[in-house]
């Protein structure tokens, strides 16, 4: 890795590029189901919402009743993903999924954001102290635990006992394609700076009953509300979101967004996975402009506060608020005037 670092710039740029080339995603796609899903019912990405200007973005997806409260005992620390995260238990016998650092914040308000709209996420809540029995030291994130099991600015995960997951879905290849409702989230991503698209990161998950159906879901959106490409440092700040440009270019017909951006591939010393990063560039180009317009006037439904409360609901200052409402108010204004 040193030797590729050490190598002229233009050559480590056409490096990358013939590594992006390969595997690069065929859009066009007939639409079918991943084949690693063998769940019951209709798969589903969207619903259409019922009185958008109704919904409670404080509490979100889970509603009030759902969110956390008492106390909470350590089951198993969680080693998936890059962010420090640990699964624990109330005292109502609930499993939760509690991740720690600079995903905590923006995670919560872009859930709030994107299930407002009809789509599907996970019931997501933001503690701002959460108090956990029989915490052992963990290997990861184990400095921002109190000798007394206190946590701080914590997002946490409600594991549902009605749904399963039963495996992630492809952006690629999936039984929406080329469906308004499918570009209509991959304007979301770019709406709140989601640049972590890759397929792991999305999720299945049956819901049994009278009414089976497969939810099709983004299932982490902790690099949210920051840059609009990769870097670990600005997730959820907002000079870096109020700062960004979302639409790079428009036409009479398509739409194309800057997010996911281009990562810096100078500093990048993961080869292999700024390839990945580029492969995803174009998530955010070619979107139909009738569907970017629709999904912002299913957006232009909130109330300035129903969108400063996605953002209270993550533990963000006054300040910070009043901001991040502003700069998404801007964006759903850019998406109704296409």
């Amino acid at each position: 890795m040193h030797q590729f670092h050490s190598l002229p710039l233009a050559v480590r740029f056409l490096a990358v590029l013939s590594l992006a080339a390969i595997g690069a995603p065929t859009v066009a796609r007939t639409n079918r189901q991943s084949a690693n899903q063998q769940g019951e019912g209709p798969p589903a990405l969207w619903h259409a919402p019922e009185n958008i200007r109704a919904r409670d973005l404080f509490y979100g997806a889970g509603g009030k009743d759902h969110a956390p409260t008492g106390t909470f005992t350590f089951v198993a620390e969680d080693m998936n993903g890059s962010n420090p995260k640990f699964e624990a238990v109330d005292q109502q016998g609930v499993n939760w999924t509690v991740k720690m650092g600079v995903e905590a914040r923006p995670e919560v308000a872009a859930s709030r954001i994107v299930w407002a709209v009809g789509y599907f996420t996970n019931e997501d809540y933001f503690l701002p102290t959460m108090r956990v029995q029989n915490m052992p030291h963990l290997q990861r994130g184990g400095s921002q635990v109190s000798d007394d099991g206190t946590v701080k600015n914590v997002r946490l995960k409600r594991h549902l006992k009605e749904q399963k997951k039963l495996g992630n879905w492809s952006w690629a290849d999936n039984p929406f394609t080329n469906t308004r409702e499918l570009y209509g989230l991959r304007v979301l991503m770019a709406l709140i700076n989601n640049w972590d698209l890759k397929d792991t990161n999305n999720s299945v998950y049956q819901v049994d009953g009278d009414h089976a159906e497969q939810l099709y879901i983004v299932a982490d959106l902790g690099s949210s509300f920051g840059a609009p490409g990769l870097n670990w440092q600005r997730k959820g700040t907002i000079r870096a979101y109020s700062h960004s440009k979302m639409i790079s270019h428009t036409s009479p017909e398509y739409v194309d967004f800057s997010v996911p951006a281009r990562p810096k591939f100078d500093t990048f010393i993961n080869v292999p996975e700024l390839a990945k990063r580029l492969n995803l560039r174009w998530l955010g180009q070619h979107i139909p402009t009738a569907d970017a317009k629709w999904i912002g006037q299913l957006l232009a439904q909130l109330s300035p506060a129903q969108i400063r409360d996605a953002f209270r609901a993550a533990g963000y200052s006054a300040e910070d608020i009043e901001s991040f409402g502003s700069a998404v108010e801007d964006r759903i204004a850019q998406l109704k005037n296409l």
